[in-house]
């Protein structure tokens, strides 16, 4: 990590979110910054801008990618699991076995591409229990837990809450509240998923609402964090609102943007 010039004091931290297989950029996304902050969906399942792209399209080629992503922009969620039940009767081996190899894959170009310090929570697509075999020696794992950089406290949520498309980290409401909860009064809050508010989940080219926490609203309200930093919106209809004297913000889609979000006190 190029870190800034030793007379320049300010404390420079790059923030990422919903890299989805984008090594190449991740590799530089630290560069000029003290710290490297991630907050998940390193997993790229399906590209649902390029549909040759991701591990269903490895698998199973991209017209079938194609037809999958017809039917889970329709939200016909039922026809999209039967479509995928039909590909997978198809393939020799276990199925979990099968997804894990490919992860495995991507999470050993991904984990290398981080620099020293990162810290890093899960996104609702990512696979935790796996995280701990690629972690290297300077990435730091947080998931209902706290760090101080450089005299900030920061707070972290990872995973996503329950929806129709079952992606693999998926928790109820209560494990959420919970994680929330012991974060506690932090200066930045960061998590996967935004709090509940519709402006912030709404996806204009998905043209669907995703899900927010309301335990993570109710936090923001209570205890009143400078930043509340999230992703899991790509295309979001508002990327940035006040929620009393807390500055929430969508830190974008690092997939397509190759763009670190930039905080600096």
């Amino acid at each position: 990590m190029t870190r800034p010039p030793s007379g320049d004091r300010r404390t420079r931290v790059h923030v990422v979110s919903d890299v989805h297989g984008n090594a190449r950029d991740l590799a530089r996304a630290g560069d000029g910054a003290d710290a490297l902050i991630c907050l998940g969906d390193l997993i790229l399942f399906l590209d649902y801008a390029d549909h040759s792209r991701g591990i269903f399209p490895e698998l199973f080629g991209t017209e079938n990618a194609d037809r999958l992503v017809a039917l889970r922009t329709a939200r016909r969620f039922e026809e999209a699991r039967e479509l995928g039940a039909r590909l997978w009767a198809g393939i020799d081996g276990d199925r979990t076995a099968v997804i894990e190899q490919a992860v495995r894959r991507q999470y050993a170009e991904l984990f290398a591409a981080f620099p020293t310090p990162t810290y890093a929570t899960y996104g609702n697509v990512d696979m935790p229990p796996l995280w701990k075999e690629y972690a290297h020696e300077g990435v730091t794992v947080l998931d209902g837990r706290r760090v101080e950089i450089a005299g900030r406290v920061f707070g972290f949520v990872g995973g996503g809450l329950r929806t129709p498309m079952r992606t693999p980290f998926e928790i109820s409401d209560e494990e959420y509240a919970a994680k929330v909860e012991a974060v506690g009064e932090v200066d930045v809050l960061c998590t996967h998923i935004p709090p509940d508010v519709p402006e912030l989940l709404y996806d204009t080219v998905a043209r669907r609402f995703e899900r927010g926490s309301r335990a993570l609203l109710d936090a923001i309200r209570r205890t009143r964090p400078r930043y509340a930093l999230f992703g899991h919106v790509h295309q979001p209809l508002v990327r940035r609102m006040r929620i009393g004297a807390t500055e929430c913000v969508n830190v974008g889609h690092f997939a397509r943007t190759g763009t670190p979000w930039v905080l600096q006190w």
